[in-house]
C-alpha cells in the first residue's frame, strides 16, 4: 500500500497527494503520515514546493471532510453504525465504534473539535461524521476544517522537506504518536462508559 502510495505522489505531483489525502479522509487506515512527508521531501529534488503540496493536501482534507459531513447529514448515528458495520464497512474499514468516538469528541467540544481533531488520527477524518449529524453550519465547519488539517499537513509537510531524503526516519515517531492518541481514546472512552454506568446505578438506588 505504501509503495504504491508513494509511487503516485512521485508520478502525479500535487494531484497524487490531492486525491491520496482525500481518500484517506474517508478510509482512515490509509497513512497519509508517510504521503505527506514524502510529498515534503519531493520539494527538495523536483520542481515541487512546499506551498503548493500543503495547500494540494489541503484541498484533498477538505472535499474528504465535506463528503463524510454530507454523510452525517443524511444518516443518523444508529443507522450509520449499523452500515458500517455490514459489507460497506468492511469495503472501507470503517467500525461501528468509529462512530461513538466521533460523537463523544464533537459532543464534548462542539465546534472545537472539528478545529482540534483534524491533527488526531482516525478521529481527524470522523469527526465530519457528527458535525453533519448535528447540521453544524457549513461556513464554520468548512473554516474549522480547512484550519486544522492546514495546520497538520503544514508540520508534516515541512518536517518531510527538512529531512529530505531521509524523511523515512520521521515515520516511527508519528506511529508512535498515532499509538498513544489512540490508547488515551479508548481511556477516555472507557473511563465514560463506567462514569455513565455509575450515575445510572445510582440514579436507579434513590
Amino acid at each position: 500500500m505504501q509503495d504504491f502510495m508513494l509511487n503516485m505522489v512521485d508520478q502525479f505531483g500535487y494531484l497524487g497527494i490531492f486525491l491520496l489525502i482525500l481518500i484517506e479522509n474517508i478510509f482512515p487506515p490509509i497513512p497519509s503520515e508517510a504521503v505527506l512527508l514524502f510529498g515534503g521531501a519531493l520539494t527538495v529534488t523536483t520542481a515541487m514546493n512546499v506551498p503548493g503540496t500543503i495547500v494540494a493536501a489541503t484541498a484533498g482534507s477538505l472535499v474528504g471532510a465535506i463528503a463524510l459531513y454530507a454523510l452525517g447529514w443524511i444518516f443518523q448515528a444508529e443507522r450509520l453504525k449499523r452500515l458500517f458495520a455490514g459489507r460497506f464497512g468492511q469495503v472501507l474499514h470503517l467500525k461501528p465504534e468509529y462512530v461513538d468516538k466521533s460523537v463523544y469528541w464533537f459532543t464534548k467540544y462542539q465546534g472545537k473539535a472539528v478545529l482540534i481533531c483534524r491533527c488526531i488520527p482516525v478521529i481527524r477524518s470522523l469527526i465530519s461524521i457528527p458535525a453533519g449529524f448535528a447540521k453544524m453550519r457549513i461556513i464554520p465547519f468548512l473554516l474549522l476544517t480547512t484550519l486544522g488539517s492546514a495546520v497538520w499537513n503544514t508540520l508534516l509537510v515541512s518536517v518531510g522537506a527538512a529531512l529530505g531524503t531521509a524523511w523515512e526516519t520521521a515515520l516511527p515517531y508519528f506511529d508512535q504518536y498515532t499509538h498513544l492518541v489512540v490508547a488515551v481514546v479508548i481511556a477516555a472512552a472507557v473511563v465514560l462508559g463506567l462514569y455513565w454506568l455509575l450515575r445510572r446505578r445510582k440514579g436507579k438506588k434513590s
